[in-house]
């Protein structure tokens, strides 16, 4: 979550009321406006309170047009159902809540058949509130398992995980939290993620893991996750140094399995100790859930795992947090059942076909270039050709926000910092039909961009956020 600092003196103002929401006289109760910042000293109307609450809403940006985040925006009325009658059950209370714990752990057995487990039934796995936290717990068994087989050495050895420079930013979380080096692989040329030999030659005795990106949310491209495999199974070769890996599938975990089968990334490589991904992402549940699976017991150290009484019995649990709803676990089983593979299938494909539709379109403007076209991930990124110079990727986001698109423009991370793109993220909901008017909006502005003098955009930090 954002860290904020309370109001500064002047923003303490009292809200406005219409006096129509008084519930029967328009002036009824209208004597003294609910202040912003501090506990009103009266209770409000029920109504009132909605009606205040959700006009300021109103000010947000439309989910359905946000093309910057890969978080679910869309669901069934009867998956809402499901988590209204679920949001007062807390995941925690195993006893309790005996069947949510079993709609979670059903959950854990279809990924781990998903994932190409050796041995579903001895794969283990755990909800989370997200792939964040999936990642924390991920690297947290990584490093007990290193400090366990370097116990003559550590605390002394400090600890390193090797990754690309285009990791998700809870992984440099994880390396602050829990005190590890980030060994990052930057980017070259038209290479935009980790290269397989150079994260290996990053590697030494204190290297924890690898981390492999399914999916990376800089442009949308797999990682090479058995190139990588195969380097480090030849740096263990020379130098008998055994380097875990560890897919960080967020959002390609719940792609690539459908419409990529003969692609090999998941527990079908003995290296790969673990896998995360995100329900909320392009598992298609409403946010916020994760998920994180180790490929067998010994992959996950028993020490990290809490054992709390379930009906009389021992349920381990392994989380960061401690109550958190269960809804979003039971929307996660609902989508399981409601689509089933060749659901997630047709759901997944045709949301790629948006993608890479809408990218074509975009290149045949003749205004941009693209660097990724959506036939990974349905994701694309793209930048102004080398030609134009009267605008930049920071004015057409800008612009397109004026007509309501919420699309994300960033510069790249060493050694591209040179260049800075557009990122469009296709999901469940963004159809043809919304691409096809994204398209119009987009053509529309052409014009005027063209005739600009010079890219307008001042301050490109404050111009528009990067959205993972």
């Amino acid at each position: 979550m954002a860290l904020h600092n309370g109001p500064e003196k002047h923003e303490e103002r009292p809200m406005s009321v219409n006096p129509f929401f008084g519930e029967a006289n328009p002036v009824g109760g209208m004597t003294e406006a609910p202040p912003t910042h501090r506990l009103p000293d009266s209770p409000l109307p029920p109504s009132t309170a909605y009606q205040l609450v959700h006009d300021e809403l109103m000010l947000d940006g439309n989910a359905r047009l946000n093309l910057a985040t890969f978080v679910t925006t869309w669901m069934e009325p009867q998956a809402g159902v499901l988590m209204a009658e679920c949001r007062d059950k807390n995941m925690i209370d195993k006893d309790e809540y005996p069947r949510t714990a079993e709609l979670e752990r059903r959950c854990v057995a279809m990924l781990a058949d998903l994932w190409n487990a050796p041995d579903p039934a001895a794969a283990v796995g755990c909800s989370t509130t997200g792939s964040s936290e999936a990642c924390m717990l991920a690297g947290m068994a990584l490093k007990r398992r290193w400090a366990t087989r370097n116990a003559d050495r550590y605390p002394g050895a400090r600890p390193n995980l090797v990754m690309g420079v285009n990791v998700q930013v809870c992984w440099e979380k994880f390396c602050n939290f829990w005190e590890v080096e980030a060994r990052l692989v930057p980017m070259e040329g038209d290479r935009y993620h980790l290269d397989a030999q150079a994260a290996a030659e990053l590697c030494d005795e204190n290297t924890i893991g690898v981390v492999g990106i399914l999916g990376s949310t800089f442009d949308g491209s797999y990682e090479p996750v058995a190139d990588l495999c195969a380097a480090l199974d030849a740096l263990q070769e020379r130098t008998g140094l055994d380097v875990p890996v560890h897919v960080d599938g967020a959002s390609g975990a719940m792609v690539a399995p459908f419409l990529d089968q003969d692609l090999v990334w998941d527990f079908r490589l003995p290296r790969v100790a673990s896998i995360n991904t995100s329900g909320h992402k392009y598992g298609l549940v409403y946010p916020g859930v994760g998920w994180a699976l180790w490929r067998d017991p010994e992959a996950l150290p028993e020490e990290l795992v809490f054992r709390v009484n379930y009906l009389g019995g021992d349920m381990p649990t392994f989380a960061l947090n401690f109550s958190r709803p269960g809804a979003q676990v039971v929307a996660q089983y609902y989508s399981f059942l409601r689509l089933g593979r060749d659901g997630y299938r047709a759901v997944q494909q045709s949301t790629r076909d948006v993608a890479t539709a809408l990218a074509g379109k975009i290149e045949a403007l003749g205004d941009f270039r693209l660097l990724t076209r959506g036939d990974e991930l349905p994701v694309f990124a793209f930048t102004t050709a080398p030609d134009v110079t009267s605008y930049d990727v920071f004015d057409v986001s800008r612009r397109l926000r004026e007509g309501g698109w919420l699309v994300p423009a960033y510069t790249f991370p060493p050694n591209r910092e040179d260049l800075s793109v557009v990122r469009v993220v296709c999901r469940n909901g963004f159809s043809h039909d919304l691409a096809d008017l994204f398209i119009d909006d987009l053509s529309r502005l052409l014009p005027e961009l063209r005739r600009q003098p010079h890219p307008l955009t001042r301050d490109k930090e404050a111009a528009t956020g990067f959205h993972h």
